[in-house]
């Protein structure tokens, strides 16, 4: 039985990732390099058109006491994290669920379920702080290339895999995901997480309230998925790492 048609395809896998060492640059925020080849104003011009998108298909609230808490400290945030660079537009939707995210774009949306946990403006800070987090990490570009990356590797392994093309697909595919995207996905919740509170305490919010969150949000989380094939860390080592964090920047 013939290996040549694996081995040509990890060579063309490896030329892929070769490509991208040019790809690579250093986040001064993050202290790491990281994997880039997403423009970062395609990805701008993508996250207005799904922003509008979600404001036309999704309830916003009207509740004013509500959208104004946001507004006012989202606006604390994104001036601790030097954002003010770009205009920032919030909106709270109608939906029990607690969630909120942010694009590239400068757009944040919070959930009614999530104000109704964040009992304080502490905690909702130690949310908006994390979304912003991700924004000054760049991780939906650096996200974006490693996904687009992960399927040239892949569809080259498979178009050049002969009879081995199926066994390959089912391996490869699951491989891939367990083993590159969703601990890199992990990674990024948590460098989030440590650039959150940074711009919590660089606005006058208690770091430590950003516990109270996630125990909160923990609490209220009704998931059996094991966090090696998650997209997010175990409540356990977020807030294990969150409070090992806080602590050694002495902070309460």
């Amino acid at each position: 039985m013939s290996h040549k048609p694996i081995l040509v395809a990890l060579a063309v896998g490896a030329s892929l990732l070769g490509v991208g060492v040019g790809g690579c640059a250093y986040n001064e925020a993050l202290g790491r390099s990281q994997f880039v080849l997403m423009d970062d104003s395609a990805l701008i011009q993508q996250s207005q058109g799904a922003w509008a998108e979600t404001l036309r298909t999704q309830k916003v609230s009207n509740n004013a006491a509500q959208n104004a808490r946001v507004r006012r400290v989202g606006d604390r945030i994104v001036q601790a994290a030097n954002l003010t660079n770009r205009h920032w537009d919030y909106a709270v939707f109608d939906d029990a669920t607690p969630n909120a995210f942010v694009l590239p774009s400068g757009h944040m949306g919070v959930t009614t379920g999530l104000l109704a946990i964040a009992k304080n403006d502490d905690q909702l800070a130690a949310v908006i702080g994390h979304e912003v987090g991700h924004v000054v990490a760049r991780h939906a570009a650096e996200r974006a290339s490693t996904t687009q990356t992960t399927g040239l590797v892949l569809g080259a392994v498979q178009s050049r895999a002969g009879d081995y093309g199926q066994a390959v697909q089912a391996f490869g595919g699951l491989g891939a995901q367990l083993g590159v995207l969703l601990p890199f996905s992990r990674s990024h919740e948590l460098e989030a997480d440590r650039l959150g509170v940074d711009y919590m305490a660089a606005a006058g919010y208690k770091p430590s309230e950003s516990l109270t969150l996630w125990r909160a949000m923990a609490a209220g989380r009704q998931s059996g998925t094991p966090e090696f094939a998650s997209t997010h860390p175990s409540d356990q080592t977020r807030i294990a790492q969150l409070q090992q964090y806080i602590a050694s920047r002495g902070w309460n």
